[in-house]
């Protein structure tokens, strides 16, 4: 026997003369709001550029620990050891949100 409508939210269907209703999943309302932090991220940061890259570190080495020279702010010109997810090498350029904190030195095993 085929399905028959009840109401908007409700669909019925008969089988075997039990009668098992289901709800319809509502339908997803799209938002077309842009994140406006995503802006401020990218104003507020310091250019960096990669001068050294010192090795792996994570776990799984997908952390690579770097020195980076700051091209603007406060702090301009001065080096900093920073870790990276993600490939990089030298002559790089990053944008650093914070550069008060300095990352620890790796340590040999």
């Amino acid at each position: 026997m085929e399905g028959v409508e009840g109401t908007k939210s409700l669909i019925g269907v008969f089988m075997g003369g039990k009668k098992i209703i289901k709800k319809k999943e509502p339908e997803p309302v799209l938002k077309e709001e842009k994140s406006e932090k995503s802006r401020v991220y990218s104003a507020e940061g310091v250019l960096g550029e990669i001068v050294d890259v010192l090795g792996k570190t994570g776990v799984f080495g997908e952390v690579n620990q770097v020195m980076v020279k700051l091209l603007e702010g406060k702090d301009k010109g001065r080096v900093i050891r920073r870790n990276v997810k993600g490939p990089v090498k030298t002559g790089e350029y990053i944008m650093l949100l914070e550069t008060e904190r300095e990352a620890k030195p790796i340590k040999a095993r």
